[in-house]
């Protein structure tokens, strides 16, 4: 990989010096809102000041490394992920995504080159769920997605508010316009999941970010004594709901051969009493269900409904109408930023292919106010949020390039016209 522009040993570096940045004897876990965090944060910016870029942390908390252009008012192409850790997670989850941006404006400079937009490297705060319940607070903010609400969202004496304080931000700017000068965003991130590994791919180029809908039922039963109750006799509320567990995963399969990307899973299963000598009398169960096409997601809705009442039907149990708790709806990419990512790709001798992303991504949010799409590159067995979470530098620095060249190429063609 001698004759890509980026440099190995460069986004190796940033990667394990901030792995070190860790609870003790609890890798790797730098949530944000923690003075660990900070520290992380402190680290980014020295690296970031050292490439040359002007930093600065803007409202939402989000730290910024801009690097000017020659056109100044042409807008700004913006590359980046987040530093954030889920507890115990995993050293590449987000962070390889700002090494591989930071090394695409170092390599920029080495080369000698003045791109006519301006180029903004970004580490979003909060990608992942807060210690306040909600994620991606520093992409939603930026779009002007944060809700007033929110700030008052508290864990222990702490608010959101004092959160972003905390954090650099500044809550009072939060509510104002949403940035309007952001031309192109583009992540890097590890698949999180095992296909590129699998087919020996080098670059996933993501066509859309699911969807994701979460679905909650309640099963009323009744209460009997589990030794003294004919089986025949029951109304079980635990076998009905295992039944209707058994309904979605046969559906999702069926969506998942499909054209797009759909999974469905019941993440959240509770039943009372809970007790071993009792017919248990109510279930209650969550379904998270993720589509690449919203009529994917239509039709298991549909399909959700039409369990619940056939369950009721069959086994003389009082079902809930199925509740969306909430509903997202798919984020495609933009065919313009897409175009130069693959191009880029092939210009860099990259095997890669289109995938959807069943995760959510910053990306999501920025998409909202810029052409935006990502990039994926392998980790090993798809693992990820895990101390075993692993991608080789190799395929990172890859990934550097084939944004690097995407950079360059978006940077002239977002001047020609439509």
């Amino acid at each position: 990989m001698s004759n890509l522009p980026v440099k190995a040993e460069r986004i190796v570096d940033n990667i394990e010096r901030l792995a070190e940045i860790t609870e003790p004897d609890r890798p790797y876990t730098r949530r944000a809102f923690t003075p660990m965090f900070l520290e992380g944060r402190a680290f980014l910016d020295r690296q970031f000041k050292a490439a040359g870029l002007e930093t600065r942390i803007d409202a939402s908390g989000n730290l910024i490394g801009r690097r000017k252009g020659r056109k100044p008012g042409l807008g700004t192409i913006m590359l980046g992920s987040h530093s954030d850790t889920v507890p115990e997670g995993g050293r590449f989850d987000g962070v390889a995504g700002v090494a591989a941006a930071l090394e695409v404006a170092r390599a920029l400079d080495e080369a000698g080159i003045l791109l006519d937009h301006d180029l903004e490297i970004v580490d979003f705060l909060a990608e992942e769920v807060s210690i306040f319940g909600v994620s991606c607070i520093g992409s939603r903010g930026m779009a002007g997605l944060i809700p007033d609400s929110w700030l008052d969202r508290s864990e222990g004496e702490l608010t959101l508010r004092q959160g972003l304080v905390y954090a650099g931000g500044d809550p009072s700017d939060i509510s104002q316009p949403k940035r309007s000068d952001i031309s192109a965003f583009l992540e890097l991130h590890i698949e999180q999941g095992p296909v590129l590994e699998n087919e020996r791919c080098d670059i996933g180029i993501v066509t859309a970010i699911a969807g994701i809908t979460r679905i909650e039922i309640f099963i009323e039963g009744q209460a009997d004594h589990a030794g003294t109750t004919p089986m025949g006799a029951r109304r079980d509320a635990l076998v009905a709901g295992a039944a209707l567990v058994t309904e979605v995963e046969r559906v999702a399969l069926l969506l998942s051969r499909g054209e797009g990307h759909f999974t469905a899973t019941v993440g959240e299963f509770a039943i009372e009493p809970n007790a071993a000598n009792v017919v248990p009398s109510r279930a209650r169960l969550l379904i998270d269900a993720r589509a690449e096409r919203r009529e994917d997601m239509e039709h298991f809705i549909a399909e959700v409904d039409r369990m619940a009442v056939e369950l009721q039907r069959d086994r003389g149990v009082a079902v809930s109408s199925p509740k969306i708790v909430s509903d997202n709806m798919p984020t495609p990419a933009d065919a313009k930023v897409m175009a130069a990512l693959e191009a880029s790709a092939e210009d860099a001798g990259a095997r890669f292919r289109r995938m959807a992303s069943g995760a959510g991504h910053d990306t999501a949010w920025m998409a909202r106010i810029s052409r935006s799409a990502m990039i994926f590159v392998p980790c090993r067995e798809g693992r990820s949020h895990t101390p075993a979470e692993w991608a080789e530098a190799d395929d990172i620095t890859l990934g550097a390039a084939v944004l690097f060249g995407a950079v360059r190429r978006l940077d002239t063609e977002l001047q020609e016209q439509e």
